[in-house]
């Protein structure tokens, strides 16, 4: 492994980690409040167009991670339409 892909491997695990235990808090206490819809929404498309980009250039650290967090980030997306109070 090349250390550039090592080094793409290491930041993609780190920033897409973050995104855990917001996705477990908010599953466990279902609430929404703070989480931007708006915010969430531009964020899951921005990573859904990363993973193509990915994708597209055969970047396996873009993709790998990408992937991962799209699935995070929809499903904060996810409870934020589901849980939130009308």
């Amino acid at each position: 492994m090349q250390t550039i892909d090592l080094i793409g491997y290491i930041a993609a695990t780190l920033t897409t980690a973050s995104f855990v235990p917001q996705v477990m808090q908010t599953f466990k206490t279902k609430d929404v409040s703070g989480i931007s819809l708006w915010m969430y929404s531009a964020f899951t498309i921005g990573i859904a167009m990363w993973l193509v980009y990915g994708f597209l250039i055969s970047a396996w650290p873009i993709v790998i991670a990408n992937a991962v967090t799209l699935s995070l980030a929809g499903a904060i997306l996810w409870m934020k339409i589901h849980y939130q109070k009308s």
